[in-house]
């Protein structure tokens, strides 16, 4: 089985929730709302990583604040097994007005926790939140 590892993680502003609405190859039917992350480059930290995806996909400075934790997953892609394994962050909103990345992501949005809550489409992520909520407290 092929391997892939991401970063990104959970930005948070006065109180507010930055999601990112995933183009999911420009499909809408799989779209899907989500933390922004991307793949790890060669010879670049996971930290490093999670800034430059913050950045690319929704035009945001933010700065880290602690690592959450990873998770770990299995999809398939053109019949091939993927094991994904993603470092996410907790970050601290700095600078920008947030905008989307052209490709990969449809809307970016603040939200309030609980409507970010019941958005999110993946269980793993819902658990961040939840750290990331209590780590803020």
């Amino acid at each position: 089985m092929k391997r892939e590892f991401s970063a990104g993680g959970i930005v948070l502003k006065e109180g507010k929730v930055l999601l990112i609405k995933n183009a999911a190859l420009r499909d809408p039917k799989k779209a899907y709302w989500g933390f922004p992350k991307g793949h790890i480059d060669r010879g670049e930290s996971s930290r490093d990583a999670a800034l430059r995806e913050i950045k690319e996909e929704t035009k945001i400075e933010a700065e880290i604040v602690a690592k959450l934790g990873e998770s770990q997953y299995v999809f398939t892609r053109s019949g091939e097994r993927i094991v994904k394994h993603v470092d996410y962050y907790l970050f601290k909103y700095n600078s920008g007005e947030e905008q989307a990345q052209e490709l990969e992501v449809l809307e970016v949005k603040w939200f309030d926790p609980g409507e970010a809550m019941e958005l999110l489409s993946f269980k793993k992520d819902q658990e961040f939140l939840n750290q990331a909520m209590n780590y803020e407290r």
